[in-house]
């Protein structure tokens, strides 16, 4: 084994176990939810962003702040509202005095968003004007304001929340905005024992506090690494095969044009090719397996397939259009 194996060999093992550690805090204080804990380390793995749905109650707020707790970086929490402006989010000038000079300078102070992992919480709850002043912190890493481009630091991670109930005094995610989450995550209720093993631990003496295990720097680290994962030419066909199936009206898949509105584009075969490969990483592997498209596909087509009408009055969902294209479009080896 070269050099090169060798220290690639050393950084795969370094970084499973500081996630296992990371991991390891985060249980002391969530029980259960092992996949959606999976899925928020993949998405901080791949680098991008993550929406996590689910009824008040079921620890989405309270499992992100665990998470940035585990993590040597600096974390803002911003709580949207119906009167948050964007402002409030990215920042604003204020005219402060030099004592040098005597002059008045127009100086930009910033907001919340120059964090390294923010948790827009209940993001669906302010108007569409303040959820796009995100659009460009998502997509670009970047803030403008007033002309002024500033630069985020990295890693950078917006992880929201929303509620699926409540819908009065809310305003769904526009597409264009859904499509920048690399994940759709759906937070479900807990199992009768997971159930059972919170109250015991939340009504009793106060549990173990979380310490840092990780930093940003390990982080970039293995977003670097995760890129380098292997994928085999079959793997990337199928998945491309199944984003391209998903396309109403030019899919060869009867159940797609009966049920899909929209499908999806180039982008979530990217962000199912990236995400399976943090997936193998996660389990300790250098190879991306067919099983790793699976777990990551349904929360990185959940919100980038858009069903008609006929499809929600009969409650038929993306969901299920994703588990068909994955039983009904083969896997072709080549030879």
């Amino acid at each position: 084994m070269n050099s090169e194996s060798t220290s690639t060999q050393q950084s795969v093992e370094e970084i499973i176990a500081s996630l296992n550690g990371l991991k390891k805090e985060i249980k002391k204080v969530i029980v259960g939810q092992e996949e959606i804990i999976d899925q928020l380390l993949i998405t901080f793995l791949a680098g991008g962003h993550a929406l996590l749905e689910g009824v008040p109650g079921l620890a989405k707020t309270l499992m992100i702040r665990s998470l940035s707790e585990a993590i040597d970086l600096r974390f803002r929490r911003i709580q949207f509202t119906p009167d948050l402006m964007p402002s409030d989010i990215i920042g604003t000038e204020v005219l402060e005095e030099d004592h040098t000079t005597g002059k008045r300078i127009f100086k930009f102070n910033k907001g919340p968003v120059f964090a390294n992992i923010i948790l827009a919480d209940e993001i669906n709850r302010t108007s569409p004007k303040t959820q796009a002043a995100l659009l460009e912190a998502m997509q670009e890493f970047e803030v403008t304001y007033a002309g002024v481009t500033y630069p985020l630091e990295r890693p950078f991670f917006i992880l929201a929340t929303q509620n699926p109930i409540e819908q009065a005094g809310t305003f769904p995610l526009p597409e264009a905005q859904l499509d920048r989450f690399l994940l759709y995550i759906k937070v479900s209720y807990p199992t009768a024992t997971e159930e059972r093993a919170i109250l015991e631990n939340t009504t009793g003496k106060r549990g173990e506090a979380i310490h840092k295990v990780m930093e940003g720097k390990k982080i970039l680290e293995a977003q670097k690494l995760v890129r380098e994962v292997h994928i085999s030419s079959d793997l990337i066909e199928w998945v491309s095969n199944i984003v391209r199936a998903t396309r109403a009206g030019v899919s060869d898949v009867a159940y797609v044009n009966e049920w899909v509105r929209w499908g999806a584009g180039p982008r979530a075969g990217q962000a199912m090719i990236l995400t399976a490969k943090a997936s193998a990483l996660l389990s300790g592997r250098f190879a991306v397996t067919q099983q790793d498209i699976q777990q990551v596909a349904y929360p990185v087509l959940r919100h980038r397939i858009l069903m008609n009408f006929k499809a929600e009055s009969e409650g038929i969902t993306s969901d299920a259009v994703t588990k068909h294209l994955l039983e009904n479009i083969a896997l072709k080896k080549s030879i």
